[in-house]
């Protein structure tokens, strides 16, 4: 599939955040963000993202709310999710909820980029 039909899907309270995330994704994929935890259920099950980018502290459902809503919903082939967290110790509960990743806030650029290049090779 080409990388320009490919959906990520960004759930994220801070709109700097979600400003610099979408800068390192860069272009050629369609780009959706939710705001708070209801809203990135919504949209991860409406469009079945190949990819979504989670924090875990989002504003009505938190992100592990988020990924246990829709991690059965979405096979793991399809939808890779990647956490992003200040809880740099939440990571193996993310992994064990059914993440393909974990990035601790603050986090480098050129590791998000290589974490999203990487799945986005892969689907």
């Amino acid at each position: 599939m080409p990388r320009s039909a490919k959906t990520i899907l960004i759930c994220e309270d801070d709109q700097h955040l979600r400003q610099l995330i979408r800068v390192v994704i860069g272009e050629g994929v369609q780009v959706v963000e939710a705001h708070d935890g209801d809203e990135a259920v919504e949209l991860a099950l409406a469009l079945r993202p190949q990819l979504i980018i989670l924090d875990l502290m989002l504003p009505k459902r938190s992100g592990s709310e988020v990924l246990a809503a829709i991690r059965p919903k979405l096979s793991p082939d399809d939808t890779h999710i990647i956490v992003v967290s200040a809880w740099p110790d939440a990571d193996a509960a993310a992994l064990d909820a059914g993440a393909d990743g974990f990035l601790s806030k603050p986090f480098e650029p050129d590791e998000l980029e290589a974490m999203v290049n990487n799945v986005l090779d892969e689907s």
